[in-house]
């Protein structure tokens, strides 16, 4: 009974995870998809349970047929409840059982979403999230957990490296391809050519960073929940801490190699990368075993992305080819390569032992479940894509699939991003700018003149200033100085060609075509322009094509709309 009750825990955690997965997809894409993903995530479970009660569970976990194919389904769920409700001769009722495999059966339709995200139609998604659980997931996992004929053979993935992971990313590939890239991605030549490949950022990193920390930690529940033993379970928990480090580590120190930067979405894959690896074989492996295992998947994943991204130019926004796909495969292999005898799994790897049995039940395993996987997506995606599409329209995909699948006009409709004299109010005042570039004044800060400006004739000028936002507070106490008494600030992006050192997103240069500035609006007239100008000039100047720009305007009158008084008057604060 205590067993159970940690197994019925483990599932609750894995369940869990379910929110890693929708904050990690929401986070690697942008903004106005966020709603559709957070639909499909919490959809893909809640469709899953229906067909998996239905005839998934049965597939998976009655009793053996066709030498170990398939499981012939019962409804003892529905028509026998009582003795489904009833401890089994291993000591777990029918219904811990099923809420078990559920919850694997749910991570492996949600992997999928990542790898199509914000250009499938929503209708598509829940069709194949659907079968995948009613018919592909539950007959492999048939064959490796349910008593088929390769845990027969003596395959081993103890928590499903192979049956969710590698199974999950396989679909996530042909599904990627079948669907095409995200408009913009790739940019081809009239011959159709790719010429030029293009970063599309997610719009939320830190919604990333906490999928992922959710993820691990359900993970211990993910790779935990089936230990028979304290000593089993203490040595899946050792191994799930250790490969997700060294993979994220490594990742880190190969990206700052080959950028010259950490790159941090990908060390957030890298984690993840190092999990699914070590999951087939969590307890099969020592600390050594699973330290090799994270050394590779840190590396792997990074190769992998970037390879089907800018080689294969196959759009997968969130990775999750590089880190299902490639690691379920790695994490598989390595069981017969890695597997300590004195780990709980008792398994033979070749590297320990020179045994070579092991690791060709493994190679087998992997090789069959890819082929059945891959040809069972094929045909689901192809009818899917025949008869009612698996893309939404053009004008759909730019408005975003929150508006045009879900009538949601923005999934952060209260969100407005904070107005910067407040994010800059414990700055430093800061008197001068520091130069740290070689343009000039004029180039750093060009003045672009509306009007021509007649000094010493009272008049209204508008004086607006673009800049970067690090000088906002410095700009502000600087005409305070000056007398000027209010402004308007607003958020607003710039466009420009950027000089200097490129910078990658998931191994892609990103163009800095709109980037953050702050809009400065003041009209004078009392205090003179030229007064404005070279203040400004002074406080934003730091040699780097980029300062700001500085435009001036004629204003033919000004109201103060609380006492009526126009004209000069009008901008008096003096009460």
């Amino acid at each position: 009974m205590t067993l159970e009750y940690w197994y019925l825990i483990g599932a609750a955690l894995v369940f869990f995870m379910q929110a890693g997965f929708a904050m990690v997809e929401t986070g690697f894409t942008r903004a106005k998809n966020a709603g559709n993903i957070i639909m499909k995530n919490l959809m893909d479970f809640c469709i899953g349970t229906v067909v998996f009660m239905l005839l998934g569970y049965g597939l998976m976990m009655g009793e053996d047929a066709l030498f170990g194919l398939i499981g012939i389904p019962n409804l003892d769920l529905f028509g026998n409840f009582s003795a489904f409700i009833s401890g089994s001769a291993e000591g777990f009722t029918g219904a811990s059982t099923f809420v078990f495999n559920l919850v694997f059966c749910a991570t492996t339709a949600t992997i999928v979403s990542g790898s199509m995200a914000e250009r499938t139609k929503f209708i598509s998604y829940c069709i194949y999230s659907a079968v995948i659980s009613l018919i592909i997931y539950p007959i492999e996992a048939h064959w490796v957990w349910g008593g088929g004929w390769l845990v027969q053979l003596g395959f081993h993935d103890f928590a499903g490296s192979t049956a969710i992971h590698m199974v999950g990313g396989i679909a996530a590939l042909v599904g990627a391809i079948m669907v095409g890239p995200r408009l913009g991605k790739y940019e081809r030549n009239k011959e159709g050519k790719v010429v030029k490949v293009n970063a599309i950022q997610g719009h939320s990193i830190p919604l990333g960073a906490l999928g992922a920390f959710i993820l691990w930690f359900g993970w211990y529940g993910f790779n935990g929940a089936a230990a028979t033993s304290p000593s089993e379970l203490a040595t899946i928990f050792l191994n799930t801490t250790i490969a997700p480090a060294v993979a994220t580590c490594t990742t880190m120190i190969f990206t700052w190699i080959k950028n010259k930067k950490p790159d941090v979405s990908m060390c957030i894959n890298a984690c993840l990368a190092g999990l699914v690896a070590v999951t087939a074989g969590c307890n099969a492996f020592d600390a050594i075993g699973s330290l090799v295992v994270g050394l590779v998947a840190g590396i792997l994943v990074v190769l992998v992305v970037e390879f089907i991204d800018l080689k294969l130019h196959i759009d997968d926004p969130v990775g999750a080819v590089g880190v299902h796909m490639a690691n379920g495969i790695w994490g598989t292999i390595a069981v017969g390569l890695l597997a300590n005898p004195s780990a709980p799994a008792h398994l033979n790897g070749l590297f320990y032992t020179g045994d070579f049995r092991q690791f060709g039940v493994q190679m087998l395993g992997f090789v069959v479940i890819a082929a059945y996987t891959v040809g069972f997506m094929l045909l689901t995606f192809f009818i899917l894509k025949k008869t009612i599409g698996l893309r939404v329209s053009k004008e759909e995909e730019i408005k975003g699939l929150d508006k045009t699948e879900h009538g949601l006009p923005n999934a952060y409709a209260d969100f407005a991003p904070s107005t910067l004299a407040i994010a800059y109010a414990d700055a430093p005042i800061v008197e001068d700018s520091k130069e740290t570039g070689k343009a000039s004044v004029v180039e750093a800060i060009p003045i672009k003149k509306v009007t021509e400006i007649k000094e010493g004739v009272p008049k209204f000028t508008k004086v607006e200033i673009i800049f970067k936002e690090e000088r906002l507070y410095a700009l502000k106490e600087a005409f305070g100085k000056l007398g000027v008494t209010g402004m308007t600030v607003s958020h607003v992006m710039g466009y420009g060609q950027q000089k200097g050192k490129p910078e990658y997103y998931r191994g892609v240069p990103v163009e800095s075509n709109l980037l953050p500035k702050v809009q400065v609006d003041i009209v004078v007239s009392k205090i003179p322009v030229r007064d404005i100008i070279e203040t400004a000039k002074k406080v934003l100047y730091t040699g780097h094509i980029g300062d700001g720009k500085i435009f001036v305007y004629d204003v033919e009158n000004v109201v103060k709309v609380r006492t009526g008084e126009e004209g000069y008057d009008a901008l008096q604060d003096v009460e």
